[in-house]
């Protein structure tokens, strides 16, 4: 279904552990969104024997998010840009500035009215472009946009595979209410119940089982013998 709007734009930063395995902090209203641009680089490669393709392999190999922004407030181009602020609350830009990678989300309306919610795991951006202009004798608008790359993420899921993107469509069957109303609390983790790992569920109508008692052995009497031993003899 087609998208009408996009709104609700976030970020969170990312926390790596030796291994470069990745945790999302709480995450942070990044700016109004005006525009977001997506695309993405595919790997491909193709075997061919006896003259003909036998396999294909096709694997997404980074990409790009173009945003445009209502604005860029200094402690986000701190946190997206690794830019400083001084003591007089100034954003100094160097030329050896870093960003460190974050995840970014973001929502789209659709045309019945519900959302389609995004989180791109892993984006590295760069030096937001600026265009200034003179007033005029209309108004026009200029606004900033900001450009970062998209990778993987380095920690894998349940599957064993490294996921870039997750996107929920509201209102699907199969999309949970709390899923929806969490999306922005919280950097969305893959789920696959069952998988490598999963505990496995429980039977709601498992029976428990008490085992019977056993009986004790009841020694026989000799043949002609009464209940006090003595013979009938």
């Amino acid at each position: 279904m087609a998208t009408i709007g996009l709104s609700d734009m976030f970020y969170a930063k990312i926390t790596e552990n030796s291994e470069g395995l990745e945790t999302y902090n709480t995450p942070s209203r990044l700016a109004k969104a005006i525009q977001a641009d997506l695309s993405i680089e595919i790997a491909e490669a193709i075997l061919y024997a006896d003259d003909a393709a036998q396999e294909s392999v096709r694997e997404f190999q980074s990409g790009t998010l173009t945003l445009g922004v209502d604005d860029v407030a200094p402690e986000v181009a701190a946190d997206l840009l690794g830019a400083g602020i001084d003591d007089n609350g100034v954003l100094i830009s160097s030329s050896e500035d870093v960003g460190p990678p974050v995840a970014v989300g973001f929502r789209a309306r659709r045309a019945n009215g519900k959302y389609k919610y995004f989180w791109l795991y892993r984006v590295l951006f760069g030096a937001p472009s600026t265009k200034l202009q003179t007033k005029g004798d209309s108004i026009s608008f200029q606004t900033p946009s900001i450009e970062g790359t998209i990778m993987r993420r380095n920690k894998p899921d349940s599957r064993n595979r490294h996921p870039w993107k997750a996107e929920a469509v509201e209102g699907h069957p199969d999309v949970q209410n709390t899923t929806i109303s969490n999306w922005f609390n919280a950097v969305y983790d893959p789920d696959f119940p069952g998988v490598s790992g999963a505990s496995a569920p429980t039977s709601a109508h498992a029976e428990t089982v008490t085992p019977k008692a056993t009986p004790k052995a009841t020694a026989s009497k000799p043949a002609g013998q009464d209940d006090t031993g003595k013979s009938d003899a």
